[in-house]
């Protein structure tokens, strides 16, 4: 697909809307409404299990000029394949809890805004992170925030939004405990004794923490901390640092920035991937860089 067709004002539009997101199911029909009012011929698609959206993607590539999709940054992450093999723009919705892309992005949450964004925006092309072939837009991490996830339910961030994730991450980390793990980086070899990895694409992850104070999603490196803490309460004095990514610094943070890292465990651990688990260790995180395109504000 050239930047010429990019510039293209986009008419035909497949909608792909996770029904089982936090506001995916009551926005549906006021979605398609203000799709068309904006002047998009919508193609609808329905789904409860997002790992079909790369194959929906696939089957609708000739027929659409643009994919957009409402539901939170597991859904989006479940699109990414179909994404990158098409070459479709992408539209977001923020219909999720978390929305850390949408956040990253500027994108608003307010539905008839975002709507206004993929009817007017601009196109940006954004770095993807790769994490044992895959694919994530925000950040990919093992340890603490993996046993957030395990114990997360959908009824909570249904019921509790953001203040889900807060809370469960409080009661995590009074039950941390460390694991040992070996970094890779230019050929050399970090042995840490650590609670959490965590390796950032994009800006925000985990409801609007930051990955990096000056992180983007389009600057080509991926960033890693690692907290090498022994007690719990040194994690929480980190907690307002941590969410402005103002952490480089601390004591008990370990910073670094590549294009690529391997991280090795003495027996394997989950490693999530923009709030799914989806692999594990021992793996390998490359950053591949301008690989999509997505509507955001001008």
């Amino acid at each position: 697909m050239t930047n010429d067709h990019l510039q293209l004002p986009p008419k035909t539009a497949l909608l792909l809307i996770n029904r089982k997101s936090r506001h995916g199911q009551e926005n549906l029909v006021e979605t398609i409404r203000q799709l068309k009012e904006l002047g998009f011929i919508v193609l609808e698609e329905l789904t409860e299990d997002p790992l079909k959206l790369p194959d929906i993607i696939r089957h609708y590539q000739h027929q659409v000029d643009l994919v957009i999709i409402g539901g939170g940054d597991g859904t989006l992450n479940a699109a990414i394949e179909g994404l990158v093999d098409t070459q479709l723009p992408l539209g977001i919705l923020p219909l999720g809890t978390a929305n850390d892309l949408a956040r990253t992005l500027k994108i608003p949450v307010d539905l008839p805004q975002a709507c206004q964004v993929i009817a007017t925006g601009q196109y940006q092309r954004i770095d993807l992170g790769l994490v044992n072939e895959q694919y994530f837009f925000n950040v990919a991490s093992c340890g603490l925030s993996v046993e957030i996830t395990q114990r997360l339910t959908k009824e909570d961030k249904s019921r509790w939004g953001i203040l889900a994730y807060l809370s469960m991450a409080l009661k995590m980390i009074l039950q941390a405990r460390p694991f040992r793990a070996e970094i890779r980086i230019n050929g050399e070899a970090i042995r840490i004794k650590t609670i959490q990895i965590a390796i950032g694409n994009g800006r925000h992850y985990g409801g609007g923490m930051t990955v990096c104070h000056d992180a983007k999603i389009d600057d080509q490196r991926l960033d890693l901390y690692s907290l090498e803490m022994h007690h719990w309460w040194q994690i929480l004095l980190i907690l307002p640092a941590l969410w402005r990514g103002r952490h480089a610094d601390l004591p008990g943070v370990r910073t670094l920035q590549g294009t690529e890292f391997e991280i090795y465990t003495r027996k394997s651990r989950s490693i999530n991937t923009d709030g799914e688990i989806t692999t594990s260790t021992p793996a390998t995180f490359r950053v591949i860089p301008q690989v999509i395109s997505v509507l955001i504000p001008r």
